[in-house]
């Protein structure tokens, strides 16, 4: 409890705190965008095979069609009979086809592959990865595996930058995180090949994981215990609000190399300030360098208004808060130390089951939208709207009063929502709304906007239910809708996206929970290097999902049933991971087997620092019974850091 005690004597939450949160949580309006960039830099443009080098010589008047009927001489229509086949063409042109009522055999007219190449269509997008390197009939998995590599690029930056950051520190592989993004980003976007760009897709993802996983790391350790639930869901906005400025980015500019310049030329502007942060004094302690820790804590006391403290904290009275932290940073940690002991392997298989899960279920949801209708579904933004804005409106209203007043204002504004969406709904109903033909920019308007109520239910869980009620209701929902689902038929298609929707913000929900929970639970030591593991773990889960799509063609009802079974199994492994609500972030693995195993610590606490006799663990925390060297001064003196 040491660290607690001196962050609050420096200031607590205050200027620096502000800044400091703001100013890392500003790149993750560009991370939502890095994840999802393969949506429209590699979209899909309606095509068709190009027509003869020769077609501009038939006569079009003679048949008195237009050019658009004109294509269907030469191209055939695919299966469904609404639109032209993609990937094959006439033999020779079928002029019969244009003659109204004609009766010609299809099946027997020969075709052919897309000897010119590929014609396509540039209203939705001028272009991208797909048209300009013909990513489509026998390469588009291609297009598909740009997003893999990228995602094995953010699972090889987890699993690097992780482990780099415990011994290197939160801020230099921040900072470098920055830079590398920045610089591979461009280069992507002038990339003269396919294999060129999948590249630098990978290296950027690697540098995703490292500015992700390390700001998040660097926030929690400077922020007081009571301020991290609210910090750590608001920090989140930043990358809901990303997804929609995706949306408008890509809607602005249509073609993908500018896209791709736009979403990460950013990341030097985020460079150039990032030299400002201070390293993590809990990191910079544990790693035997106290005074640059100690001039860390003064630095941030002056920013918030303490200069009186910069004289009080001396190395004595640093190192007699940590003397345990700091004996036990003597040793060298791996991600072996992350099962060793009873404790940290309890936290860590969970964590590890909670993660894939809660990847696997997301993307699952993301890739399968088209089987919810989602990309041609008339929308009346009438009855979308109202259980968004009562929703939003009575938690924050709810954040000012008890449990009870807020658990009777959510249940009030979703009964009244659902009233008002039913009366809007109805066929008697006037239009209030308006009635979208949805194209893939306002789907992705609509999926980022999905987050904001989902998010604050989540801020509200965890700061009145704690982190392991929040994260498993997260999880068991996320299952239900899923399940759901599978008994809605693909007629209603209302139903089937409410239920995506529903689905894609309770996950959304449980990222944000188990991003703040995973932080409070590994200890400081050795913290980034969980981080990386169990992120690992999440990027196995992205990869996985789109795997198990394929199951549909042995049972269609099969895939949703893998993701609803993965986020019930993590759920139940989330009941046994401890409660961290309004506890102090632990320093060291003893700490954590002090509170969460009933065991005692295997390191001697050093000289300066003692404890009464009967440490009472009962209620997850570790409770300091005699007072410690530093209040010894603070009664001497009058003035000081508070005591643990």
């Amino acid at each position: 409890m040491g660290f607690a005690d001196l962050l609050e004597e420096v200031g607590g939450f205050g200027r620096y705190q502000w800044l400091h949160v703001t100013l890392i949580s500003l790149p993750g309006l560009l991370m939502a965008s890095q994840n999802l960039l393969n949506n429209f830099v590699s979209g899909i443009p309606a095509h068709h095979c190009s027509l003869p080098a020769n077609h501009s010589h038939y006569n079009l008047s003679q048949y008195q069609v237009e050019e658009k009927e004109f294509i269907k001489a030469f191209i055939p229509m695919d299966s469904s009979g609404t639109r032209l086949d993609r990937c094959k063409r006439y033999v020779e042109p079928q002029w019969q086809l244009l003659v109204p009522n004609n009766t010609a055999n299809l099946s027997q007219l020969q075709t052919e592959e897309c000897l010119d190449g590929w014609t396509f269509d540039r209203s939705e997008f001028l272009a991208t990865t797909v048209s300009e390197w013909q990513l489509v009939c026998s390469l588009r998995p291609l297009k598909q595996m740009i997003q893999t590599i990228y995602m094995g690029g953010v699972l090889t930056g987890a699993i690097i930058f992780g482990g780099l950051s415990d011994r290197f520190g939160r801020r230099s592989i921040l900072i470098w995180s920055y830079l590398q993004l920045g610089i591979l980003g461009c280069s992507s976007a002038l990339s003269p090949s396919y294999t060129a760009y999948c590249i630098f897709r990978f290296l950027s993802g690697m540098a995703v994981s490292g500015i992700i996983l390390n700001g998040v790391s660097l926030k929690v350790e400077w922020i007081p215990t009571k301020e991290r639930t609210l910090v750590g869901t608001l920090s989140s906005f930043f990358f809901t609000f990303g997804q929609m400025v995706l949306a408008g980015l890509a809607y602005w500019l249509r073609d993908w190399r500018k896209l791709q310049l736009v979403a990460c030329a950013p990341m030097f502007l985020f460079f150039s300030y990032s030299w400002w942060y201070v390293e993590s004094a809990r990191w910079l302690v544990l790693n035997r360098r106290s005074d640059e820790a100690l001039k860390s804590l003064h630095r941030v006391a002056r920013i918030n208004g303490k200069p009186e403290v910069v004289d009080k904290l001396t190395l004595e009275v640093l190192h007699s808060h940590m003397s345990k932290e700091i004996e036990s940073s003597r040793s060298t940690f791996t991600a072996y130390d992350l099962l060793r002991t009873r404790g940290m392997r309890r936290i860590s298989i969970c964590l590890v089951a909670v993660w894939f899960s809660t990847s696997f279920a997301y993307y699952g949801l993301a890739m399968d939208l088209q089987k919810f209708g989602v990309r041609q579904l008339p929308v009346r933004l009438s009855v979308c709207i109202p259980p968004c804005l009562f929703v939003c409106l009575s938690l924050f209203l709810s954040l000012s009063f008890s449990p009870s007043v807020c658990l009777f204002l959510c249940l009030f504004s979703l009964w009244l929502s659902l009233c008002l969406s039913v009366c809007l709904s109805h066929p008697s109903c006037p239009p209030i709304g308006w009635v979208l033909q949805v194209s893939i920019y306002q789907i992705q308007i609509i999926f980022g906007a999905v987050d904001f109520p989902a998010k604050l239910v989540a801020l509200g869980m965890l700061t009145y239910l704690g982190r392991r009620v929040s994260q498993a209701t997260c999880l068991f929902l996320s299952a239900l809708i899923i399940f759901a689902n599978i008994f809605v038929p693909t007629e209603m298609q209302t139903i089937r996206t409410t239920l995506a929707c529903l689905g894609k913000g309770f996950t959304s929900a449980s990222f944000t929970t188990v991003y703040l929970y995973t932080g409070e639970l590994y200890p400081t030591i050795i913290r980034q290097t969980g981080m990386g593991f169990v992120s690992t773990m999440a990027r196995l889960g992205s990869m996985a999902a789109p795997a198990v799509l394929m199951l549909d063609e042995v049972f269609p009802a099969l895939p949703s049933m893998v993701y609803g079974g993965s986020a019930v199994l993590a759920g139940c492994f989330a009941c046994f991971l401890p409660e961290t609500l309004n506890m102090p972030l632990p320093d060291t693995i003893e700490d954590v087997e002090e509170r969460w195993s009933g065991t005692s610590p295997t390191l001697q606490i050093a000289e300066g620092v003692s404890l009464k006799e009967g440490m009472d663990f009962g209620g997850g925390g570790v409770a300091l019974t005699e007072d410690c060297p530093l209040k010894e001064l603070k009664e001497a003196e009058g003035t000081g850091l508070n005591a643990l």
